[in-house]
Formats: structure tokens, C-alpha cells, sequence
């Protein structure tokens, strides 16, 4: 039994240090294309469809935006962190895909869907506090 719990701290581990090194990757991958996206800035002014430009720059915008929210997502192991990447990644496609008002109406539907599950059903953290909200410490915690 011994050898198991080790294997499985080991695995944890190695996932942990995967997570990290995906996460150090697309860290890298956002400055990149973040300097992309200022240098993108200039072309809306000598565009003469600016509006096109315009709407190239807020998608990469909120790719970056969306990309933040993931590493954070990725840190935290919160739930309150993947709905705000899904959010934003909804939020994004409704603002700059040209979506059908059908596809719009459940894109709305969909983001009130994800506030009422934050608002009403939302736990801060699993398993870290008592029934009437009281944090527990660690030594309740392992029991």
C-alpha cells in the first residue's frame, strides 16, 4: 500500500510540473503575441477599413485576454477561475464572431446561466468549510 500512495504523489507531481511548463508556455505564446497586437494598433489608423481592423484587433485582444484568465485558472484550481475563462471565451465570441440574433439570445442565456451558477451555487472552496460557512483548518481538514 505504501509503494501505491508513493506512485500517486509521484504522478501528482509530474502532472503538477506539466501544468507549470504548459502554463510557462503560453505565458510565452501571450508576450509574443501581445507585442503582435500593439504593432496591430498602428494598422487601424492607416486602414482604410478601419472597422475590419478594428475588429481583428479586438479578437486578438480578447484571445490574450482569455489567455491570462487560463494561466490564472490554471494557478488558482478554483472554480470561481474556469467561469471566468469561460466568460470571457463566450463573451468573446458573441462580440466579435457576427453571430445570428438566435445564436446571440443563447449566448446571453448561456452567460446569465453561468452568473446564476456563481451567485447561487457557487462553494469558495470545496471541502474547506462548514455547512454554516466557518473555515475549517487543516488538522479538521485531513480527518
Amino acid at each position: 500500500m505504501k509503494a501505491k500512495e508513493f506512485l500517486r504523489q509521484k504522478v501528482a507531481f509530474l502532472a503538477s510540473v506539466v501544468e507549470i511548463a504548459i502554463s510557462v508556455l503560453v505565458l510565452a505564446a501571450i508576450f509574443i503575441t501581445g507585442f503582435r497586437v500593439v504593432a496591430e494598433l498602428s494598422g487601424i489608423l492607416t486602414d482604410p477599413d478601419a472597422s475590419n481592423a478594428f475588429n481583428t484587433f479586438l479578437g486578438h485582444a480578447f484571445n490574450l485576454v482569455i489567455g491570462v484568465e487560463f494561466i490564472k485558472m490554471m494557478a488558482k484550481h478554483t472554480p470561481g477561475s474556469a467561469i471566468e475563462v469561460l466568460l470571457f471565451a463566450i463573451a468573446r465570441q458573441m462580440i466579435v464572431e457576427h453571430t445570428t440574433p438566435f445564436e446571440n439570445f443563447l449566448t446571453v442565456v448561456t452567460i446569465a446561466g453561468l452568473f446564476a451558477i456563481r451567485k447561487f451555487l457557487f462553494v469558495p472552496s470545496f471541502g474547506s468549510h462548514t455547512p454554516d460557512g466557518r473555515e475549517l483548518n487543516d488538522e479538521k481538514i485531513s480527518k
